[in-house]
């Protein structure tokens, strides 16, 4: 997550303690409109806790709408 609040706040011309506030509440937005599994692997990746990257979120997002 420290890479995504870097570039937040590097591109919102913001602090690293707005970008991150920012970011958490995007997180939660979209963790609320997705289906329970989807929105759990969206704030893992988040907190950096995905266990094996951007390609399990993918997957998952494939799985859930059965693509």
């Amino acid at each position: 997550m420290d890479e995504l609040i870097k570039m937040v706040s590097e591109k919102a011309g913001i602090t690293a303690e707005q970008a991150k506030s920012a970011i958490e509440t995007v997180g939660g937005f979209v963790k609320n409109k997705l289906p329970a599994g989807l929105g759990d692997q969206v704030s893992k990746f988040l907190e950096g806790k995905d266990g094996g990257g951007l390609a399990d979120v993918a997957k998952g997002f494939k799985d859930k709408l059965g693509l």
